[in-house]
């Protein structure tokens, strides 16, 4: 007789979901078609480095929902996280960064483009949308990305992230934290 314990076949289903949020977050809608995006998932020993490492954020710099996130994350089988550069999309005329147009912009690399921001917020949401999908609770951090960021997780210049832990507990452990 064979068993499967549940604990192996969520923690399956999760990864599986993080994988389908990557390919989500991939084909979400971008600004002129302009891929800016860097998708990683962390499972394993990197959940733990980067709830350590948000543990020292809260510590250094004294934000405590930093510390909170970090307990969150510590029992997710996997955290898909999405980082974005900041590169401008080639506008002549636009002015929602507050500068004129690409050009001007490009002056100040570090000065995000609204449309990176807003590709940035599509994928999310379309990550976001295969948890719903998939019945696996979750919570976008702002955190997490954070946290990937300053422990140089991304292979390129990432300069904005997030992160989406995944969850199938009885209760969403994202939601009602102290």
């Amino acid at each position: 007789m064979s068993i499967i314990k549940e604990k192996t076949v969520t923690d399956q289903m999760l990864r599986e979901t993080a994988a389908r949020m990557t390919v989500a977050a991939r084909t979400a809608p971008k600004a002129r078609g302009i891929d800016t995006f860097e998708i990683i998932i962390a499972e394993g020993d990197s959940i733990i480095k980067l709830a350590e490492r948000m543990g020292r954020i809260a510590e250094e710099d004294d934000i405590p929902f930093f510390k909170r996130d970090a307990e969150n994350i510590k029992n997710s089988p996997a955290v898909f996280i999405i980082g974005t550069l900041i590169k401008s999309i080639g506008l002549k005329r636009c002015g929602m960064c507050g500068f004129s147009g690409c050009d001007e912009k490009n002056n100040h690399p570090l000065v995000p483009c609204v449309f990176n921001t807003g590709d940035l917020g599509i994928a999310l949401g379309s990550a976001a949308a295969v948890c719903m999908d998939n019945r696996v609770d979750n919570r976008i951090m702002y955190t997490i990305g954070q946290a990937a960021m300053e422990l140089g997780l991304f292979e390129t210049k990432v300069r904005i992230a997030y992160g989406i832990p995944l969850s199938s507990e009885s209760k969403n452990p994202f939601f009602d934290r102290k």
